[in-house]
């Protein structure tokens, strides 16, 4: 490959890994972009997870052979298999610089190779039918992070000592394009996480029940709201100061984010200040309302606070037709009012009607209580 080819192929590799979604789409392009730079028929990615001691691997690409997986859940290979991690992918380089490629074949050394290491790869290149190997650590901020890994079929032309040379280069690209996506994670991150609880924030919540109300729209899921007021947060703060304040805040995120495992895939939120949410796709209304309760149950048994005022409104309830994100949030609003205005200490659903359960709707839907007498109930959130 000339050098303008290869000045080709890692502009591409760069390119691929910044126009990825996440880190998965990022892994991807970095193993596709080298093994079509270096002309594999195969690469992989792998991380060097330490406080496990194993080579991790992230995804496979090309030609698979039996048992490999694009994305593998837990394919992975203990360190002490392979002596020439010990030597390059050590916790710093004492000297400086990037740790060199190398490159292993199905017959023994190779160019590039130097003398002393196991042989593992070699025998993982035979038992997959492949000739030969290019292997280049990968190293972000100062650190051993994992290595790049392609290979060629057997019968196929072996790597040469410019190819490990080449794959040092590629691998500093590969380097690059993923410490900028772990910045870009880590800036979603805090873009959509409360700062106090560790919780989703409003943000994600907005942007979550959209996708889940267009699911519903799509296809009849079920979605569910649970609104909650932290009741006594303000008296906490007055007599014992904000610091005892936010620890309060930080129990009920816990006991939320508790009760929120019980619903599959639930996202647990705080909204601002004293409240929060619970956003369910999927979990029937029923099951929804019985997290809700055990949240109601385990906020009455905070040290600290005067329990939570719950307010629930599901899909699968008969609220009317649910078209929109906002009507959802206003009904489970308007429920977490009731409850609060009345010291429930059982949740409020929309849409049901009983001693413990009375129907909430909004201003634009008259409703007829036990007595038989008119009213229009009013949300905190109603236009």
């Amino acid at each position: 490959m000339g050098e303008d080819r290869r000045l080709v192929a890692v502009v591409a590799l760069a390119q691929g890994m910044a126009a990825a979604h996440g880190s998965h789409e990022a892994w991807r392009a970095a193993a596709v972009g080298a093994c079509r730079a270096l002309g594999g028929s195969f690469a992989a990615l792998s991380v060097w997870e330490r406080e496990l001691g194993r080579l991790k691997v992230l995804v496979n690409v090309g030609e698979l052979a039996d048992g490999e997986e694009e994305f593998p859940e837990d394919e992975s290979y203990p360190v002490h298999q392979f002596a020439e991690i010990t030597e390059f992918l050590h916790e710093r380089w004492a000297g400086g610089g990037e740790p060199d490629a190398w490159v292993e074949t199905a017959e023994g050394p190779a160019a590039g190779r130097r003398p002393g290491y196991c042989h593992q790869r070699v025998v993982a290149l035979r038992r997959r039918g492949r000739g030969c190997c290019v292997v280049a650590p990968i190293v972000l901020h100062g650190r051993a992070w994992g290595e790049l890994y392609v290979a060629r079929p057997a019968g196929e032309p072996v790597f040469e000592r410019a190819d490990a040379d080449f794959a040092t280069v590629l691998a500093a690209v590969v380097a690059a394009g993923i410490a900028q996506t772990e910045r870009l994670e880590e800036a979603r991150r805090l873009a959509f996480t409360d700062a106090l609880t560790g919780l989703a924030n409003r943000r994600a919540v907005d942007v979550h029940l959209e996708q889940a109300i267009e699911r519903h729209r799509r296809d009849g899921t079920v979605v569910s709201l649970v609104v909650c007021d932290l009741n006594g947060l303000k008296r906490v703060n007055d007599t014992h100061g904000h610091a005892v304040g936010d620890r309060l805040l930080e129990r009920f995120g816990s006991v939320l984010s508790l009760c929120g495992a019980m619903l599959p895939g639930a996202l647990a939120a705080r909204l601002g200040g004293d409240e929060f949410c619970l956003l369910a796709t999927g979990p029937s209304a029923d099951q929804v309302v019985k997290a809700a309760g055990e949240l109601c149950r385990r906020a009455a048994e905070l040290e600290l606070g005067d329990g939570v005022a719950c307010g629930v409104a599901s899909t699968e309830d008969p609220i009317g037709p649910v078209s929109s994100a906002r009507r959802l949030f206003r009904l489970a609003d308007a429920a977490q009012y009731r409850a609060k205005a009345e010291r429930a200490t059982r949740p409020v659903v929309a849409g049901r009607a009983g001693p413990d359960d009375p129907v909430v709707r909004l201003a634009d839907e008259p409703s007829q209580d036990a007595g038989g007498e008119r009213r229009r109930f009013r949300g905190r959130h109603a236009p």
